[in-house]
């Protein structure tokens, strides 16, 4: 009874908010779940009855995060017009602003670089490229040779805005330091795209 209650106490969130901090520390293969327990104070049993395992564990916080990312592209895209340069300058700001606000999470998300986890955000990130995907697709569609840039275009902008936010992770800039940058990066990208 007293083991329930110590888990229950130690919530599902606490748990990801706080294996998030060490996966990135200390990577996927230097944890296990004891170690991760340990480094919470708690006994391994608790995080057991939350995760059967640390794969498990690690597939809900990839999960959580692709879903935020996600829904706040959505909501974008809704609120604007597709097939509009302006809408895919403001998604391309958005992705640039969600991988600064939240590094930690855009590094687990598109950094890690481990065989074994790959395969846990593979689809997820198909899908966010998807997504950015048909934006990208919907303004190119409106441009002469449209067809040769089908799908060269969408990967070829979705790498300059990982570089970009890559390289300010690296240096520890956050997206108010780089926020006339990162517009700058942004309507660049847009023009060559429109001019190519």
């Amino acid at each position: 009874m007293a083991r329930k209650a110590v888990a229950q106490e130690l919530s599902r969130e606490r748990i990801l908010e706080e294996a998030r901090e060490l996966f990135i520390a200390h990577g996927y293969r230097g944890l296990t779940m004891r170690s991760i327990a340990q480094a919470m104070g708690y006994s391994h049993g608790a995080l057991y009855y939350h995760f059967k395992e640390k794969a498990e564990l690690f597939h809900a916080l990839v999960m959580k995060d692709f879903k935020m990312l996600v829904k706040r592209s959505q909501e974008l895209i809704g609120r604007t017009r597709l097939g509009d340069v302006a809408q895919l300058e403001k998604l391309m700001l958005e992705f640039i602003k969600f991988g600064l606000e939240n590094p930690k999470q855009y590094e687990i998300m598109f950094m890690i670089n481990d065989p074994e986890l790959r395969r846990y955000s593979r689809i997820e990130q198909a899908q966010c490229l998807e997504l950015f995907a048909t934006v990208v697709r919907a303004v190119i569609a409106k441009l002469p040779g449209a067809e040769s840039k089908m799908y060269t275009a969408p990967w070829s902008l979705f790498m300059s805005l990982h570089g970009f936010i890559s390289y300010s992770i690296h240096f520890n800039q956050n997206y108010d330091e780089v926020k006339k940058l990162a517009e700058a990066h942004v309507k660049y990208l847009c023009a060559g795209l429109l001019n190519s």
